[in-house]
């Protein structure tokens, strides 16, 4: 396989067909020594089912493994790190990896456990997780979906795992796509295998999952990002992240010059287009919010939409790190605490956003 192609697999038997896809892909030429440590990294940001269209198909994790294991590769984990106000033990439970770790005998690395240790990330300085040093070659696991503020999340963004919950924090204080480029430069990822099997194409916490029943496999971070950007009716320039890490030389944008191989035809199906979240952001001024906090309020306003009740509501509301010490009306999460309507949180659940707001709208407009 060459840097420049993306292989795409459809089907319903997601193991086999992951499996299958690796065979075509010949991803053991890419690992030349079987005692090397192959760390696994899917996206398991919050405690959700896969079928809810946010966290990576345990099934193709199982096909990763297998495929490893009956060619002699032993040292195999998986690592991953939920997003701030999550834990990563609960995703670990209900998203099936627990039974995934003790049926293959895989460790499971915690990386919200694990210290971070600094590293010069090609002029940037970043803390990350001290066990991905321990990772020969990296296997990135992404789900395709999309991001309420990057507009998507695939196999670049899926790196933040990797880094302890106060850097997490940071990045949304250093404007994100800076970050996010920056620890690409630092942390190499060998392989990519995308869950496109049913992401949420709207929010990163999933709730409104797009059956694809679709797997992809490349080598390139950045071409696999501007593939996905295309594929979900975006122009690269308009996810910064991608076009900065290919100027760090992590890889490139140059979807002329790829190679899209298809497996079968009915892979060739394409996304819908879906921009629910760009109607809902109007209502929101942000600053420097992390990803949960952001995250959970968009699905809030969608329920609030639904009700009725979004279009009644005629203010901003606040949100972010930047807004800490300072005062207003309507705010959320615990960096808004000294606004006058406030729900408290760090991060606040969907539920307790739209409860709040509900009432807001109801009984104090």
């Amino acid at each position: 396989m060459n840097t420049n192609e993306i292989y795409i697999k459809n089907g319903t038997q997601y193991k086999e067909m992951t499996k299958e896809l690796l065979t075509q892909c010949n991803l053991a030429a890419q690992i030349f020594d079987t005692d090397m440590q192959i760390g696994i990294k899917p996206n398991l940001v919050a405690p959700s089912e896969a079928s809810w269209g946010a966290t990576t198909h345990p099934e193709i994790v199982a096909g990763i493994i297998e495929y490893l294991q009956e060619r002699g590769y032993k040292k195999i984990a998986v690592l991953e790190g939920s997003w701030v106000g999550d834990k990563t033990t609960e995703a670990y439970e209900v998203c099936g990896y627990c039974e995934l770790s003790e049926k293959y005998q895989v460790p499971f690395w915690d990386m919200q456990k694990d210290k971070g240790i600094e590293r010069d990330c090609k002029g940037v300085k970043l803390n990350i997780c001290e066990r991905v040093a321990d990772v020969d070659f990296l296997i990135n696991v992404p789900v395709l979906k999309g991001h309420c503020q990057t507009k998507i999340t695939c196999a670049l963004k899926n790196m933040k795992g990797l880094i302890p919950n106060t850097e997490k924090r940071r990045f949304h204080a250093m404007g994100l796509h800076k970050p996010i480029a920056h620890l690409n430069a630092g942390i190499h990822q060998d392989f990519i295998v995308v869950d496109n099997i049913c992401g949420d194409l709207d929010f990163e916490d999933g709730g409104n999952p797009v059956v694809m029943n679709r797997v992809l496999a490349g080598m390139d971070p950045v071409l696999m990002d501007s593939y996905v950007c295309e594929m979900m009716h975006y122009k690269t320039e308009e996810v910064p992240y991608i076009k900065l890490a290919e100027e760090l030389g992590v890889g490139s944008t140059d979807l002329e010059h790829a190679r899209i191989i298809y497996c079968e035809d009915t892979a060739r199906k394409k996304l819908p287009k879906s921009r629910k979240v760009v109607e809902l952001q109007d209502a929101v001024e942000e600053v420097e919010s992390c990803s949960a906090c952001y995250g959970y309020l968009i699905p809030a306003l969608e329920m609030l939409k639904n009700d009725g009740l979004f279009e009644k509501l005629d203010e901003k509301i606040c949100i972010g790190q930047g807004f800490r010490g300072k005062t207003g009306n309507l705010g959320v999460g615990a960096c808004t605490c000294r606004f006058v309507n406030n729900v408290k949180g760090c991060p606040p659940t969907e539920n307790q956003i739209y409860d709040f707001l509900k009432d807001y709208i109801l009984n104090y407009k």
